[in-house]
């Protein structure tokens, strides 16, 4: 059912600091912020020749970011993303063979801007787990 990995979600307290390492210290190529509102963060991404790194930042005193920023100062891995041709499909498959989608099960458009569901940690061993319908090749 899953296809390769499409991104790591690391949240980060200092977004431009974060940037900068990806940038300067390691030779990525890094996109500048892109705020997402409905998912209240902004956003960066790190272009790997093999996946992409997403470094998320709280967007507004809401974002689900800040929450996971108290408990985690520094940052940290927030999430990761799987690939998918269709993730309807995949939701209905994943939730009858037990597993928790999390909000009202209803896919939302991503930062990448295709739809994405998101997988509750506690059903794959403490990792959340977004999956993200991607265009076909």
């Amino acid at each position: 059912m899953i296809g390769k990995l499409n991104h790591v979600a690391i949240a980060v307290p200092d977004l431009e600091k974060a940037a900068n390492t990806y940038r300067e210290t390691l030779g990525a190529k890094v996109s500048a912020p892109h705020p997402v509102p409905a998912h209240g963060v902004t956003v960066v991404f790190v272009e790997l020749p093999n996946t992409k790194i997403e470094l998320l930042h709280p967007l507004g005193d809401k974002s689900p970011i800040a929450g996971f920023l108290e408990k985690n100062a520094g940052g940290g891995i927030h999430h990761i993303c799987f690939e998918v041709e269709d993730v309807v499909a995949a939701g209905e498959t994943l939730k009858a063979a037990g597993a928790r989608v999390l909000g009202d099960g209803a896919p939302k458009i991503g930062a990448h801007g295709n739809p994405v569901l998101f997988l509750h940690p506690k059903d794959f061993f403490g990792t959340l787990v977004e999956i993200e319908q991607v265009p076909a090749a």
